[in-house]
C-alpha cells in the first residue's frame, strides 16, 4: 500500500478500538481518541523505514532519509542471516524486519518504557514525531514538495505541545487503561503497535505479500510473505487501493468514530 492508504487505515483501526471499547461499557476519553488515532495513522507509516522512497523518509529531511538507508541495510543483514534454504535471494530489505509482528511489538514497547520513564518531554517526544508523520500520511495531498517541511514540523509540535496538556488534565486520559502511579501515558505503545501490524496487514494484502510471522518460520520459509489467494492482491497505488480500500477507511473510521463517542 501507498502511505495514504496506510494512515488512513490506521486511523480507523485505532477509533475502531474506541468503538469496541465503547460497546463494552468503557469508552475512552475523547483525547484518547483523538491522540490515539493521530498517533496509530502516523505508526502506520513507520514500519516503511526500510524505504528510501517511502513517505516517512521524507517525513525528517536528511535525519530521516538517512534513518531509512541505516534501516534498509540493518533488515537486510537480518533477512541474511535468517534465512532458510526456501527464502529467496534479495538485494535489499524492504518488507522484512519491521514489516513483522516482532519489530511492531519491540517497537510499541519501546516507546511505552520511554513514555513513562523520559518523562513530559519523551511523551512531547513521541507525540511529535507521530504527528508529522499523521500530517504526511493524511494530509499528502497538501504537503507535497520540500517548501511544506518546516509547516508541517510546526503543526506537529503545536498539536503534540497541545494535546499534552488536554491529556494531562484529570480525567482526559493520560492515565487511561493503567491506572498505577508512574504509569501514565503507558498506553501510549498500544496505537504504535496497532498501527505498524496495520501497515503489515494492508501490505500482505498486496501482491509480494509481507513476512508478518517472522521469525516464526512456515515450511522451508522464515520470511514467508503471509497473504490472500494471489487472486485476490493487488499492486500498491492501483484503483483497489485509490477508488474502494481509502474510502472505506474513511467511512469505517467515521463510524468507529461516531460509535465511540456514544453519538449514536
Amino acid at each position: 500500500m501507498m502511505g495514504p492508504a496506510h494512515s488512513l487505515s490506521g486511523a480507523a483501526a485505532w477509533l475502531g478500538v474506541g468503538a469496541a471499547t465503547a460497546a463494552a461499557g468503557k469508552p475512552m476519553p475523547w483525547p484518547v481518541l483523538l491522540v490515539g488515532a493521530l498517533i496509530c495513522a502516523g505508526a502506520a507509516l513507520a514500519p516503511d523505514l526500510d524505504h528510501k522512497a517511502a513517505t516517512i523518509s521524507r517525513a525528517f529531511g536528511p535525519v530521516s532519509k538517512r534513518l531509512c538507508e541505516i534501516v534498509d541495510k540493518l533488515s537486510y543483514a537480518v533477512y541474511k542471516a535468517t534465512r532458510k534454504p526456501g527464502d529467496p535471494r534479495r538485494s535489499g530489505g524492504h518488507r522484512t524486519l519491521t514489516h513483522t509482528w516482532l519489530w511492531a511489538v519491540l517497537i510499541g514497547g519501546g516507546a511505552s518504557v520511554l513514555a513513562i520513564t523520559g518523562g513530559r518531554w519523551a511523551v512531547l517526544a513521541i507525540l511529535f514525531v507521530h504527528m508529522v508523520l499523521a500530517i504526511e500520511g493524511l494530509l499528502w495531498r497538501a504537503t507535497r514538495g520540500a517548501s511544506s517541511d518546516v509547516l508541517v514540523w510546526l503543526l506537529a509540535a503545536t498539536s503534540a505541545w497541545i494535546l499534552a496538556g488536554i491529556l494531562d488534565e484529570p480525567g482526559n486520559g493520560a492515565a487511561w487503561l493503567f491506572t498505577e502511579p508512574g504509569q501514565e501515558y503507558l498506553w501510549l505503545g498500544l496505537p504504535i503497535v496497532l498501527g505498524a501490524l496495520v501497515h503489515d496487514i494492508g501490505d500482505a494484502l498486496t501482491v509480494s505479500g509481507c513476512p508478518i510471522l517472522w521469525p516464526i518460520p512456515v515450511g522451508r520459509k522464515r520470511w514467508y510473505p503471509i497473504g490472500p489467494p494471489k487472486a485476490m492482491r493487488f499492486r500498491a497505488g492501483s484503483w483497489v487501493e485509490l477508488k474502494v480500500l481509502m474510502p472505506a477507511f474513511m467511512v469505517l473510521g467515521g463510524v468507529g468514530c461516531v460509535v465511540a463517542l456514544n453519538v449514536i
